[in-house]
């Protein structure tokens, strides 16, 4: 569709899904989902001054193909950003890099679906030099879908490990999905950020390098390599495993002319919040909060860069879609705790009834919650990881 009756001459434009938001001249989405139509409510939208309405059966594709055109508009250049853990934080880390000399938008929070990622470009303004576009996937094609949109001149993929696993259907398919951002770059002699050390990422590019060669076609992809580590100190982030972020961050600073002492700098004042890699020290303890996501990988990591002087604690909430890898998923983080020797373990969800765990489960964080108010932790050192469907942050008030 031709958007140029809406957005020809526009420096911004104003788009919500939020009927209740509707301002004189805005854009109104009417998405339909599982318990909303905003269909039902195009009329009011109207009447409250919406300059244009999306609605019907389409609405979500007009949406993206608007936000396709609106890209195109302003012109400049977009990082997408993806993999399987990091992501966020790597957007937030090279956000702050990037924003000590530039204007820089980049996604709020998680939107980093088919619906986030136009809405986020829809955020767009001349006033922009740069954008960080996060892009998330749980199905083959989702990635391919959000590039076609965001059309990035830059990529970089954090890691891949195994998440998703009932959509993706194994770890092969993950590698597959994320690796459509390779696809993308290699088809438009685009520029990749890569971690030098890791194999799974060195073998996506050669992948993608070789289907492209096969359409006919020659790739100009640069590749721009960091390290893994070292751990860079004074930083407010919890986990080694976060020296990847930070030198995928310092690595995107220096391409664009930051220098890496201003980089490092940026680094140590970014703060992390929504739970993400945090530490907090209470009255009575000491915790780590990583309860934004969760995926075997991503335990693994978490559990492995625990350390304590004093009790540790693990509070790990259940690992969501698996499919048919749930059981053995879980079993291996057991495994794991029972290596370790753990002093006390908790864990939340149905998921754990499937292992041979000898640590107490609780079916949800309120059942947790009830114990934990009667037999409170005292001088513990705390690890609170989980994903968001756990909802492990409510927990916070009973550990303080």
């Amino acid at each position: 569709m031709d958007w140029s009756f809406l957005i020809k001459n526009k420096t911004t434009i104003t788009v919500t899904t939020d009927s209740r938001k509707v301002t004189r001249g805005c854009v109104f989405v009417a998405l339909k989902g599982e318990h909303f139509d905003g269909n039902d409510y195009v009329d009011q939208a109207i009447k409250d001054g919406a300059e244009y309405v999306i609605k019907g059966e389409n609405a979500l594709a007009e949406l993206q193909d608007l936000a396709h055109a609106w890209r195109r508009q302003w012109g400049k250049q977009i990082l997408a950003i993806t993999g399987t853990n990091g992501k966020t934080t790597t957007k937030e880390l090279t956000a702050a890099v990037l924003r000590t000399k530039y204007n820089v938008l980049y996604t709020e929070g998680n939107y980093n679906n088919s619906l986030g990622v136009p809405l986020t470009l829809l955020r767009l303004t001349k006033a922009h030099d740069f954008a960080i576009v996060e892009m998330g996937a749980s199905h083959p094609g989702d990635i391919k879908e959000l590039v076609d949109v965001a059309e990035p001149d830059f990529g970089l993929i954090t890691n891949v490990g195994r998440a998703h696993l009932q959509g993706f259907g194994s770890f092969e398919g993950v590698m597959r999905t994320k690796g459509e951002l390779y696809d993308y770059l290699a088809e438009h002699h685009g520029t990749i950020f890569q971690n030098a050390d890791n194999p799974h990422l060195k073998q996506m590019y050669i992948t993608a390098q070789r289907s492209h060669s096969v359409s006919g076609l020659t790739s100009h992809s640069e590749v721009v390599s960091y390290p893994s580590g070292p751990m860079l100190s004074g930083t407010h982030l919890v986990g080694d495993y976060n020296s990847e972020n930070i030198q995928a961050a310092l690595c995107v600073g220096e391409y664009f002319g930051i220098s890496r002492e201003d980089g490092e700098a940026a680094v140590r004042a970014y703060v992390p919040t929504n739970n993400r890699s945090q530490a907090m020290k209470t009255e009575h303890n000491d915790l780590v909060i990583d309860a934004y996501n969760a995926n075997p990988t991503s335990m693994q990591a978490a559990i492995n860069a625990f350390r304590s002087n004093s009790e540790a604690v693990y509070i790990l909430g259940s690992m969501r879609e698996l499919g048919d890898y749930t059981k053995l998923e879980h079993q291996n983080i057991v495994n794991m705790l029972l290596e370790r020797k753990a002093d006390k373990v908790y864990l939340v969800g149905n998921e754990w009834h499937t292992t041979t765990a000898p640590f107490p489960i609780y079916e949800t964080v309120d059942d947790l919650a009830a114990y934990l108010k009667d037999h409170p932790l005292t001088a513990c050192h705390i690890l609170v990881k989980g994903s968001r469907s756990n909802q492990l942050e409510r927990i916070i008030p009973y550990l303080q």
